[in-house]
């Protein structure tokens, strides 16, 4: 599909959403921007270039500065905040974006963030604002960010898709263009094209290597070394979507291998190439040169991803952040880079999936972590495709590839009678990512706070509880436990929707996800077994009743963050396991003036 074909398909893919929500009463109906930003954002957590972000449209004026926002999102480890900002022309046809354009519009969210931050907005904005929270998070934890990233979203093509960093008060600026142009690669399930090094750039050279080539196989190779700020600043600018074969997360410097490596960048820089087993790095294309001294180097790498050494990678940025005596020049990186040939994709990516596997043994990386092709995703990719709703003309997707639900909408739906159909069927509301999955999963077995740690790190310790303890699921899959668990998600979404609303921020300033888990958690814990969720499958959503008992519940557990927060950030709070305990035992359970008809009756009763 060529790029003028997908802003077509996508144009009409956000009208359909528009049009989905006009239609529903429910429903929260913004503008068509927000709804192309609410989109793009999805798409990039799906890819791992963000955590999952929160939308959040504001404009206003500070002196002679002009201010905007549309959504942000906060890494795992809370060091980078990610603002959003829209450039949307809604058009039909494709507009071009230029760079000047990108960088005044990245502005608007950077005076958005130095006034926040220096307190100059909190006090003049509505209680009910839907920026209060992230006001509040920048205004508290500026001092302790290291990078501010603003990723200007537009349904335009821009020629610069990064711009150069610059220094704000001691942190990296980095300002990102997300055009129509990357989204068709990540839609097309190609995210990696991004990532692309040119050691002539950062070098001034090519990068010394052995390379192997292959007529025969699938693949070729090289050996070399690479330059400890190279992988710094790789991993400075991609982020986890570098690791994305790999374990996203980092798992901190305490544990004995990570530890390691930060010792030895302080302490014994030289050796770390003696020391340290390297890197496998897959690349989609490799260019060679003939370098001043006479032998081969790599000049270019494309649509790189690092499947083993991720936390290698990950090391050697947070070591050198946190310790600035650390000197990366005299560290080298071992490096194994296997050059994909093959054309066929499911090849490639399968191959890909095979050398990850058998690569992990460092750092005790299980192949749950590389989860797509487990069978568990598998059968209940298969289970969302063949379970119809009650009504005989719905289901539910299971995005067990990122981009999927896209792709399908792009593949299946070229004419708008086409498309409206699939939309009536599957619209966007009942699309489920693995994240998604993990997070409603997680919260109905009562790990709140596991949950809070964010989407990637979430789902890494679903994967491991499924390998340790392969029965918190049936195996296999069935339709009843699928039915049982779309009902849990209808809970967490209604529980999500009700403290969302604009009428409800009065109450509920921030952390809704965090609420709605705590919330659910602890339905669990009390009512788990009272519940018939068959009758809210059969429903698909939940009546007045049991509505009114899902808020009353939200508003307590509310209050007890609250409580316990004591003006920190509840995205803080509710990561720590002591806060499920204090949940628990503080909430003093609404009386019921009525019965829910949801709610079987207790034995005796």
């Amino acid at each position: 599909m060529n790029l003028n074909d997908f802003h077509a398909e996508f144009r009409n893919h956000v009208l359909g959403v528009v049009a989905e929500r006009t239609a529903n009463p429910d429903e929260s109906f913004p503008s068509e921007e927000l709804i192309y930003a609410e989109l793009v954002m999805e798409n990039l957590a799906s890819a791992g270039i963000c955590e999952g972000a929160s939308t959040c449209h504001w404009t206003g004026t500070f002196g002679q500065s002009k201010l905007r926002i549309s959504g942000f999102s906060v890494s795992d480890d809370e060091s980078r905040v990610d603002l959003f900002v829209t450039c949307y022309f809604g058009s039909d046809t494709l507009t071009q974006l230029p760079d000047a354009d990108i960088r005044n519009t990245a502005k608007q969210a950077v005076n958005f963030a130095i006034n926040s931050a220096r307190g100059k907005l909190l006090d003049k904005l509505d209680p009910t604002s839907p920026v209060i929270e992230l006001v509040e998070l920048l205004q508290n934890r500026w001092r302790e960010l290291d990078q501010l990233r603003i990723i200007v979203i537009t349904d335009g093509q821009t020629k610069s898709k990064h711009l150069k960093p610059q220094e704000l008060e001691g942190r990296i600026i980095q300002v990102e263009a997300m055009d129509i142009e990357r989204l068709l690669r990540h839609s097309t399930g190609r995210p990696r094209d991004e990532i692309v090094i040119s050691f002539e750039q950062s070098l001034g050279h090519a990068l010394p290597c052995v390379y192997v080539p292959d007529a025969e196989n699938d693949y070729e190779y090289a050996l070399a070394a690479i330059p400890g700020e190279v992988i710094r600043a790789l991993y400075e600018r991609y982020n986890t979507m570098l690791l994305e074969a790999n374990v996203r997360s980092f798992l901190g410097g305490r544990g004995k291998v990570n530890k390691g490596i930060a010792q030895t960048l302080a302490e014994e820089p030289g050796h770390f190439m003696a020391f340290n087993n390297g890197l496998v790095l897959v690349c989609d294309e490799a260019r060679l040169s003939r370098r001043e001294d006479g032998l081969v180097g790599l000049s270019l790498l494309k649509g790189l991803q690092i499947v083993n050494g991720g936390q290698t990678t990950s090391s050697i940025y947070f070591a050198s952040r946190d310790n600035k005596a650390i000197d990366l020049s005299a560290v080298m990186v071992p490096a194994k880079i296997i050059v994909l040939k093959s054309s066929d994709e499911t090849g490639r990516e399968k191959l890909i999936s095979n050398i990850s596997k058998f690569a992990n043994s460092q750092n005790a990386v299980k192949t749950s972590d590389l989860s797509a092709n487990r069978p568990f995703h598998v059968q209940l990719e298969k289970l969302s495709n063949d379970t119809w709703c009650p009504n005989g003309v719905g289901r539910w997707f299971y995005e067990r590839a990122a981009g999927s639900y896209a792709v399908m909408l792009l593949r299946e739906g070229r004419t708008p009678a086409q498309r409206k159909r699939i939309i009536a069927m599957v619209p966007s509301r009942r699309k489920l990512t693995k994240n998604d999955i993990a997070k409603y999963h997680e919260s109905w077995r009562g790990l709140p706070g596991q949950v809070a740690l964010g989407g990637e790190k979430n789902f890494a310790q679903f994967m491991a509880h499924l390998d340790e303890d392969p029965s918190i699921v049936p195996n296999p899959l069935n339709p009843t436990w699928f039915k049982e668990l779309i009902a849990k998600i209808i809970v967490f979404k209604e529980i999500e929707a009700m403290i969302k609303r604009k009428e409800a921020k009065v109450i509920f300033r921030q952390g809704y996800v965090n609420i709605a888990t705590y919330t659910v958690a602890l339905i669990s814990h009390r009512l788990g077994e009272r519940i018939d969720f068959l009758q809210i499958w059969q429903r698909q959503t939940v009546t007045a009743e049991f509505s009114k008992l899902l808020w009353d519940w939200a508003v307590a557990v509310n209050g007890i963050f609250e409580q316990t927060a004591d003006g920190r950030q509840f995205s803080e709070v509710a990561k720590r396991p002591e806060l499920w305990a204090a949940v628990r035992d503080r909430f003093s359970e609404p009386e019921m003036d009525h019965q829910i008809p949801e709610l079987r009756l207790k034995n005796g009763e």
